[in-house]
């Protein structure tokens, strides 16, 4: 497979205050929807521990990132699994949660496979672990943009909210978007995105962009049972709907966000942060 030879891959970071929001499930859909886009996709897997993106895949993959990390025989091509639903994806390990403990060998590694990644694929979609930990924070500063992913409840909007004002206060210029998921109608999922977006807007004077709402919908739970993208499985049901327009809007705000090239790169980034002498 040629490099990419136009422009570096587009960094997404999928991210949630909490879990069981499902954020997995949004980012391996819209990973798909984006390689019927005619997009080359990966799909990376950063949910430390609980990484389930093979299951919802149903696929697997003999090696993750973290043995490309330690195992020097193996070259970064062995842990991509490529072709699945058109899209390729990589497992993370749990390695990754001690990535600032690295030594600067495995650190080079790291950065090397970066390197080559973002020039093969149009986008590079970071599936990241719920919550705040220091480390999911600091790569998700390493990123383009960033989407949230929230839910109607109380406490997954304020956990939503929390993340995205300590990243907004480390880097103002960090674009948002926001995807409001298990809402019991369009109403309640819109009111939910409506009362962020405000809150954003009053405390941090930064605007948040909508991608859309997505229903509660059954079919999401025997996508998973049989280990089937929902939108192969099941292509009609309200929820698969609703993830073909959040891709488009996805790629309409993508259209619009010209990256200026005095903006710190994805790979400059990374190496300010863990690659520090």
């Amino acid at each position: 497979m040629l490099l990419n030879s136009t422009a570096p891959a587009k960094t997404i970071g999928v991210v949630s205050g909490k879990g069981g929001v499902g954020k997995s499930n949004i980012s391996s859909n819209l990973s798909i929807l984006l390689g019927e886009a005619d997009k080359k996709v990966l799909l990376f897997d950063m949910d430390i521990g609980m990484g389930n993106i093979h299951i919802l895949l149903g696929s697997y993959h003999k090696y993750s990132i973290m043995d490309y990390i330690e195992e020097k025989e193996l070259v970064i091509q062995d842990v991509i699994c490529e072709n699945v639903h058109g899209i390729s994806y990589i497992s993370g390990g749990n390695g990754l949660k001690n990535i600032v403990e690295w030594k600067e060998e495995q650190k080079e590694r790291f950065f090397d496979a970066l390197d080559y990644l973002v020039l093969k694929y149009d986008y590079i979609v970071f599936d990241m672990g719920a919550g705040a930990t220091k480390e999911t924070l600091n790569l998700l500063l390493t990123m383009e943009q960033i989407m949230v992913v929230t839910t109607p409840e109380p406490t997954s909007i304020t956990d939503a909210y929390s993340m995205m004002k300590y990243i907004h206060l480390r880097d103002g210029e960090k674009e948002f978007y926001l995807v409001c998921n298990r809402a019991d109608n369009k109403q309640e999922g819109v009111l939910t995105i409506s009362r962020l977006q405000e809150t954003v807007r009053k405390f941090l004077n930064k605007e948040v962009i909508s991608l859309g709402t997505l229903p509660e919908d059954p079919a999401v739970r025997k996508a998973v049972s049989q280990q089937t993208p929902l939108i192969k499985c099941f292509p009609r049901a309200p929820i698969t709907v609703s993830l073909q327009s959040l891709a488009s809007n996805f790629l309409s705000e993508a259209d619009k966000l010209e990256f200026q090239n005095a903006k710190p790169s994805f790979l400059k980034n990374i190496k300010n942060l863990f690659f520090r002498r």
